[in-house]
């Protein structure tokens, strides 16, 4: 579904990555794990669109996405949540999930998604009419990953959900994820926290070198670490039977 082919990214002389590869197929939930300064952010950075790779290539559902503009990728259901949220917090949820809708694609399926959010999330419902900044951290994040489903995602990539989360809250988050999945939604998770984001993932790309490999060769270790068909690990067989079958209708425009 996702395929990213030895790509290349710098900001300014700094080369962030250095040959990065990875797939991830129709369905499954994968995980990118590591450390801060690792190069995660700045992978789905670059398959969303933010960033421009200075080589390689990155295709989604076969189309070639160097081809497309920011706003364009995410219409074709390449959707991000991006670390911190960034949500308008002085909007209320209500109007925070409409931004999700904004785009021309997703519109005709506005209301018919937000009754998808609320049943999901049915504290943002209680709360539709709170500004978003008045909420805690995991009502935010709620909000977050509410506002990507408004965009009729067919992946769904995720950075850090965990971030500034209490331990009961963090698992609430990844019970939703499995959820999302289960509707349908492929899942691409970018995290920190190994054992957290094992449990919960099928299945895991795990770059074990990010913990002992020293920032200063980082560039180098992508490219000896992130193979994705040596790195698979699969969750536990309660996990896959709970991912397999369906019973709600995915965001789809």
């Amino acid at each position: 579904m996702l395929k990213i082919d030895q790509i290349h990214v710098s900001y300014g002389s700094f080369q962030a990555l250095d040959g990065v590869s990875l797939e991830v197929n129709e369905g499954e939930i994968v995980a990118l794990l590591g450390s801060n300064g690792a190069g995660k952010t700045t992978t789905i950075n670059t398959a969303s669109g933010i960033l421009h790779p200075l080589s390689g290539s990155i295709y989604f559902k076969g189309e070639d996405l160097s081809k497309y503009k920011l706003h364009e990728i995410s219409s074709l259901g390449l959707v991000q949540v991006p670390e911190g949220r960034r949500l308008f917090p002085n909007m209320s949820v209500h109007e925070n999930l409409l931004m999700g809708s904004y785009a021309k694609v997703t519109r005709a399926k506005r209301q018919e998604n937000l009754e998808l959010c609320y049943d999901i999330f049915p504290k943002l419902a209680e709360r539709r009419d709170q500004l978003t900044g008045s909420l805690s951290g995991g009502e935010r994040q709620m909000v977050a990953i509410a506002r990507a489903l408004m965009q009729c995602p067919q992946l769904l990539m995720l950075d850090e959900p965990s971030l500034g989360l209490a331990p009961v809250i963090v698992e609430q988050v990844f019970e939703t994820i499995i959820r999302i999945n289960k509707m349908g939604v492929t899942i691409l998770l970018v995290e920190q926290p190994v054992s957290t984001s094992r449990s919960h993932t099928r299945p895991s790309l795990v770059p074990e070198q990010t913990f002992t490999t020293s920032f200063a060769s980082r560039s180098r270790w992508w490219s000896r670490t992130c193979s994705p068909r040596s790195r698979l690990q699969t969750a536990p067989t309660s996990l896959k039977t709970a991912t397999t079958s369906s019973a709600a209708t995915p965001p789809t425009c």
